[in-house]
């Protein structure tokens, strides 16, 4: 009988199957019986930060992706082949489906790159923005996200510590608090597609908020849409747990009743940059091509070039972020 501590552990170092003896599949086990030769053990892929983007942040580098809608295998696939650090699902304008949102995973899953590289990190962290705003119940909708194995929420319109809270808090598992005022988690425990999907045995180990635990794969988008937002913006950073700031400019626009471009706007935006640089919590926004440089430069260290899809605009956005940022 094949004992329990043979089994394969993929995304961990140090398991040593002896090759003396017969273990892991029923199959395996057969052909030793049939032919008396042991199988040689297959090797674990090696234990890495399974979020590349949030292994780019912690060495203090920028990251660069799409919002995208379209949650066919054909972009999914396209996507996971391109340059971006991150896609950002949309299911607050997109159709909130979350069958869909499984078949997009599994299509961004790409095995010709987990072979090539020897480890399960994804070259695209996948991150889905929800459509409950920051003043309707969302602990659901996040939980069965993440259960799916996404590996960021990007929360749509969060204007206080309040709502800072119940979004960290429906991320988290219940924890011993690390620090004070940490917002106790609220997620329940059931994450078998996500733990299929990462293709580790830990995975309630690691499904933890990065930076708040150095070692978590799970990133927190919090969208600064709203006038109340931005002057409250200091208690919001104060949430322990928040991984980022995102400027919605187009909300933001109407909620100072301004237009994109405007003087006020802008003012509002450099308000948030600067409170959350103070921190040393990255920032996100929309751009392009014509204002990646300039983003970065001010000290942008997330940008979104596009949606729906890897187009010539959005190469080229990334290519002038990616320049700048240099």
């Amino acid at each position: 009988m094949v004992a329990p501590s043979a089994a394969l552990q993929f995304g961990q170092e140090g398991s040593n199957v002896s090759t003396s003896k017969c273990v892991l599949l029923a199959s395996a086990v057969l052909g030793c019986l049939v032919s008396g030769v042991a199988p040689q053990a297959q090797q674990p892929l090696p234990s890495v930060r399974l979020n590349r983007a949030i292994e780019t942040l912690a060495q203090g580098r920028s990251i660069f992706g799409l919002i995208s809608s379209d949650r066919s295998i054909e972009n999914a696939r396209a996507i996971a082949s391109s340059d971006a650090d991150f896609v950002i699902i949309d299911m607050e304008h997109g159709t909130f489906d979350l069958e869909r949102l499984q078949l997009f995973l599994l299509g961004m899953t790409n095995r010709a790159e987990i072979a090539r590289k020897g480890n399960l990190q994804p070259n695209v962290t996948p991150i889905v923005r929800l459509p409950q705003y920051g003043y309707e119940p969302i602990t659901f909708t996040v939980k069965q996200a993440l259960d799916l194995g996404v590996m960021g929420i990007m929360f749509s319109a969060i204007s206080n510590r309040d709502q800072a809270i119940q979004a960290i808090s429906a991320m988290r598992y219940p924890r011993v608090p690390r620090l004070p005022g940490e917002p106790m988690g609220k997620r329940g425990f059931a994450p078998t597609a996500a733990t299929w999907l990462w293709g580790v045995p830990d995975y309630q180990k690691r499904a933890d908020l990065w930076p708040l635990d150095p070692d978590g794969e799970l990133l927190s988008f919090i969208q600064i849409e709203t006038v109340e937002a931005v002057t409250k913006v200091d208690e919001i950073l104060s949430v322990p747990g928040v991984s980022a700031l995102f400027i919605g400019p187009s909300d933001l626009g109407l909620s100072v009743a301004s237009t994109p471009g405007a003087p006020d706007l802008e003012t509002a935006i450099q308000r948030v940059l600067s409170a959350a640089k103070a921190r040393n919590i990255p920032v996100a926004i929309t751009a392009n091509a014509r204002d990646a440089s300039a983003r970065v430069g001010q000290g942008f260290r997330i940008l979104t070039l596009g949606g729906d899809g890897i187009s010539a605009g959005t190469v080229e956005g990334m290519r002038v972020a990616r320049e700048a940022a240099r």
